[in-house]
């Protein structure tokens, strides 16, 4: 009798589909995550990681990996939302009024020292600190001296006028140039330069500005404005400037420990 042929087993071509399969699922999953992510934080970082771990020890030809990814994802949003700072409508509108004030009072001020401002001896410069009145010392006080003269107290008390009529508050500074000073009255440039701007406090106060809000400061030569090499320019650094503050402070926070 004729052997019987034993069939040779039919080889399966089509098992690289089941790889192809899980490798479209995995590459799904991670396309997902990448778009559920676009905007960067760290929270999203570690959902990443972990799904990502946790999609390569699933099983293969299974879409609960992907699954995974999109619940953790999603989960993540609800309980990290983005941190907006909230505006604060009382502070912009009151820096708004603070800004008309300032506008309005350096207006005022300009036309009080119009004279002293063309000749160039008081100049008046507005910057985010608020108005500054740089006023040469030659026009309040004699060389050496802390005494204001009489045309000084006018053009002043005009000033301290303006001035009464608002509650920024006020910063008298006085500076010297490098030439030394040394007598009974003061020993040094340091006491001439914080007794002239106490000179300006003091009739700013019998003018009607509030002395809560006038602080009396000196720098001797230590700020210069000018060279001190020459002339003009220890002219132009012995002078008494006149802040007024507009900025508002801002809220305190409490510093964690």
């Amino acid at each position: 009798m004729a052997r019987k042929r034993h069939e040779e087993e039919h080889e399966n071509h089509e098992r690289w589909l089941v790889s192809y399969a899980d490798f479209i699922t995995l590459l799904f999953a991670f396309f997902v995550v990448m778009y559920a992510i676009s905007s960067v934080n760290e929270g999203k970082y570690r959902v990443l990681s972990d799904a990502i771990n946790s999609a390569f020890r699933n099983i293969p030809g299974t879409t609960a990996g992907a699954m995974q990814v999109v619940n953790t994802t999603q989960s993540s949003q609800m309980i990290s939302p983005p941190q907006v700072r909230p505006s604060n409508p009382k502070a912009d509108e009151q820096k708004r009024k603070n800004k008309e004030k300032m506008r309005n009072m350096a207006q005022q001020l300009m036309a009080a020292l119009n004279p002293l401002v063309k000749s160039g001896q008081v100049r008046v410069t507005e910057n985010a600190l608020g108005i500054t009145l740089d006023i040469d010392a030659s026009v309040l006080f004699e060389p050496g001296q802390a005494t204001l003269d009489e045309k000084a107290i006018v053009v002043l008390a005009n000033v301290g006028k303006i001035l009464a009529g608002s509650d920024f508050p006020i910063t008298v500074e006085g500076h010297t140039d490098n030439t030394p000073i040394s007598n009974l009255q003061f020993p040094s440039n340091w006491e001439l330069s914080v007794v002239r701007s106490s000179s300006v406090v003091r009739l700013f106060i019998e003018n009607g500005v509030d002395a809560r809000l006038l602080t009396a400061t000196g720098y001797a030569d230590q700020r210069p404005v000018a060279d001190n090499a020459n002339p003009a320019g220890r002219q132009r650094n012995r002078r008494v400037a006149i802040t007024i503050e507009s900025q508002v402070p801002d809220e305190g926070v409490n510093v964690p420990l």
